[in-house]
């Protein structure tokens, strides 16, 4: 083992940067070029299926089947244009991941040849096999049938010489077994709820769109690396190794010079990306060695989290043309920066604002401020839920890990805001205002613009910090869907924002003025919520005594965080929306614990087999070689020679055999705990057994692994270490 140790470094100093060349000198001559946009649309579709597919995108109307067949004829002509032979219907089932099945345009033709066709039946919908997706118990493995339907508002791309278009997935009965559906539903919610309360400040607003702007970290490795460590390309993570003498102590890797054969593949990737019409704005070196980060401009909610779970798969390919592996796990390194995805969110109205940016007068500032406490409201109400949609087996080791945010649900607003939120709170008299006090407040309000400048400190201790002009949902993980994190929050706010023109409303009907009524409602928000804003350290213990004081929960486990979609306040959130059934619910809630259930026990197997068949051995092995050096020491040695020389191999032989033997035992425990746990039927039960009697065994078993190797030889180690990994490009 130690060879293909060796011979993996051996390859990886032979390694030159490859040569990239960009598509075209600029950007925009090449950007889209393999998506089937609205000039494309233009140029290949009628002129009456053009409008109907820009009045689907732009406002949900449904498209029939002719102008389907329209929209299908003009999409296969631009696609066979571009080399393609096959189509697929993309969706993002319950994984990791993306799936599609592959069908070549051709049909049967006559004289027993074949012909080129693409018929709008096939694409508006498709039906793939599902019985092998996860479903939570929504149907029996022999009910097979599942539906994909057509995603009007995410145009189709290519990637090879397949077209790619995306869809929806859902049982034959109906029920969602993906991300995408559940999402779009909630962009229509949060749509209408938005809008209603814009009216309150701007009669010219008709439709509100939920942006985001994701930022993907990332570990590159060289490939022969990554294939000499079965624990990366089983786990995503190294399940054993001592820390490198360096790593980030320096802060030396954060934004520095870009690696050759990093930024070459940089570029690469950026080339890809632009083609299928990703917007890649920003790339860097991020804080742990051989970490770096790429984020795009914001864009629509269910676009971006497309274009997000398209780069994840993009990255992949590119990577192994530059002989990297790229490592999407939240937390592929012990002791050093795992990595994340934060999700940057915001709403903005078709008359160009951004809600959650202060405006140039004293009406654009109370929407600002409305929209503000509202989201606070949810993130409140609803922090159970929004920590149920990031947490995994993979996250749960970066959350609260001083590198992320903390298991704690808190809001981060920056000293002005807060400032804001606590005048309105005293100033707002709980009696009928007069004229004087209500013209005060709104030039207090009137002046946000200037007390906030550029007071948007990120707080990097935050799990959900105001940035400015948007929240940033830090605390997501590297390798999930967004879409979860984006579904549980749109939802939250939406139903806050309908909570809260009901009471305005019922205020106004009271006869208190439109102005005055808002007031009082953010108010007594601003009151009910308060407990969930902090600007301090969120890494610290006293942060931990004071949110337990608060009423803040903090949750570690992850199957018990999963529970938070099941109370029954998300229940009814998700249930009175129409976003999910209580069966959907159930089901995905099931494939959650589920998931964690199997990378646990994946885990445990893969740590289990390299303990014995590849460490112990070596460990053997050196042991063996000390033993006959103590031998031969005594033969040549008087007593008092040899005792005084051999002492320290002596003890090193007997510290070697207890990391032997307890390895062996807790292996073997692991084992059994393992067979137990696999009893239970439950999933939910199941998940904490592996939570509570498999998964410590890992840190266990790794502790005496890490300290053989820092004694056995190192000719003879077997896997590459962490200076190699994370330091040989």
């Amino acid at each position: 083992m130690a060879t293909v140790r060796f011979n993996a470094l051996n390859t990886l100093l032979n390694r030159e940067p490859k040569i990239v060349v960009r598509e075209e000198k600029l950007t925009s001559d090449y950007y889209g070029k393999l998506v089937f946009n609205r000039p494309k649309m233009k140029k290949y579709l009628s002129v009456d299926a053009y409008k109907a597919v820009i009045d689907a995108i732009d406002n949900g109307v449904t498209i029939d089947r002719k102008i389907a067949d329209q929209v299908a004829i003009g999409m296969k002509a631009w696609a066979m244009e571009n080399g393609v032979t096959h189509y697929t219907h993309w969706f993002h089932p319950l994984t990791d991941g993306t799936a599609e099945k592959h069908d070549a345009f051709i049909e049967h033709g006559e004289n027993g040849g074949v012909v080129e066709n693409f018929a709008g039946s096939l694409l508006a919908q498709q039906e793939p096999d599902a019985s092998s997706f996860p479903n939570g118990g929504i149907r029996d493995t022999f009910e097979a049938r599942g539906y994909t339907a057509w995603d009007v508002s995410s145009p189709a791309f290519i990637v090879g010489t397949t077209l790619c278009i995306p869809t929806i997935f859902i049982s034959y009965t109906g029920e969602a077994l993906d991300y995408k559906a559940p999402l779009m539903k909630v962009t229509n919610l949060i749509d209408k709820a938005a809008v209603d309360v814009c009216q309150y400040f701007d009669k010219n607003v008709t439709k509100v769109t939920a942006n985001l702007g994701w930022e993907q970290e990332y570990f590159l490795i060289d490939e022969a690396l990554y294939q000499a460590r079965p624990d990366l390309y089983l786990t995503g993570r190294t399940l054993m190794g001592h820390a490198s003498a360096k790593d980030q102590q320096l802060d030396d890797h954060y934004f520095g010079s870009i690696p050759e054969r990093v930024g070459a593949f940089m570029v690469d990737l950026e080339n890809e990306a632009y083609k299928l019409g990703i917007p890649c704005k920003t790339r860097h070196n991020e804080v742990a060695p051989n970490q770096f980060e790429l984020a795009p401009i914001y864009e629509e909610v269910n676009l971006a989290n497309d274009h997000n779970q398209l780069v994840m798969d993009v990255m992949k390919k590119v990577a192994r043309h530059h002989g990297f592996r790229v490592l999407l796990h939240e937390k592929p390194f012990k002791g050093i920066n795992g990595s994340g995805k934060h999700n940057n969110w915001s709403l903005s109205t078709d008359t160009g604002v951004v809600l959650y940016k202060p405006g140039k007068n004293p009406k654009s500032n109370l929407q600002f401020l409305t929209f503000v406490v509202n989201t606070l409201k949810a993130v409140f109400d609803h922090q159970d839920l929004l920590r149920a949609t990031i947490v995994s087996a993979s996250n749960a080791h970066r959350l609260g890990a001083n590198e992320a945010p903390p298991a704690i649900i808190s809001v981060f607003l920056g000293t002005e805001v807060s400032a804001m939120l606590d005048h309105l709170e005293t100033a707002v008299v709980d009696r009928k205002m007069t004229p004087d006090e209500k013209t005060a407040l709104k030039f207090d309000i009137g002046r946000i613009p200037e007390i906030i400048l550029d007071n948007t400190d990120r707080n990097r201790t935050s799990p959900f910090a105001f940035t400015g002009n948007r929240f940033e949902f830090r605390a997501v993980g590297s390798m999930a869907n967004c879409a979860a994190p984006m579904i549980a929050l749109n939802t939250a706010v939406a139903k806050q924002l309908i909570e809260f023109k009901k009471e305005v409303d019922a205020l106004i009907e009271s006869g208190i003025k439109k102005d005055e009524a808002i007031f009082q409602i953010l108010k007594k928000i601003i009151v009910e919520c308060k407990n969930v804003r902090f600007d301090g350290n969120g890494y610290s213990d006293d942060w931990v005594v004071e949110a337990e004081k608060r009423g803040l929960t903090n949750i570690k486990s992850v199957p018990e965080a999963l529970d938070g979609y099941l109370s029954e306040k998300s229940k009814t959130l998700f249930i009175e929306n129409g976003i999910f059934s209580e069966r959907e619910l159930e089901g995905r809630t099931e494939v959650e614990y589920e998931k964690f259930t199997k990378k646990i026990q994946i885990e445990a197997r893969v740590l289990g087999d390299l303990a014995i068949n590849h460490i112990v051995p070596t460990a053997i092995q050196y042991q063996t070689t000390l033993i006959e050096n103590v031998k031969g020491l005594k033969e040549i040695f008087s007593d008092e020679e040899f005792e005084a020389m051999a002492g320290a191999r002596k003890a090193l032989i007997k510290d070697i055999s207890n990391h032997i033997s307890t390895i062996k035992l807790k292996v073997y425990e692991m084992v059994e705990a393992r067979k137990l746990a696999n009893k239970i039927e439950n999933e939910r039960a199941k998940a904490e057994s592996y939570d509570i009697t498999v998964r410590p065994f890992l840190d266990e078993i790794r502790y005496h692994i890490d300290k053989l190797e820092l004694v056995v030889d190192n000719e003879l180690w077997p896997l590459p270490k962490y200076r190699e990994l994370l330091f040989a490009r």
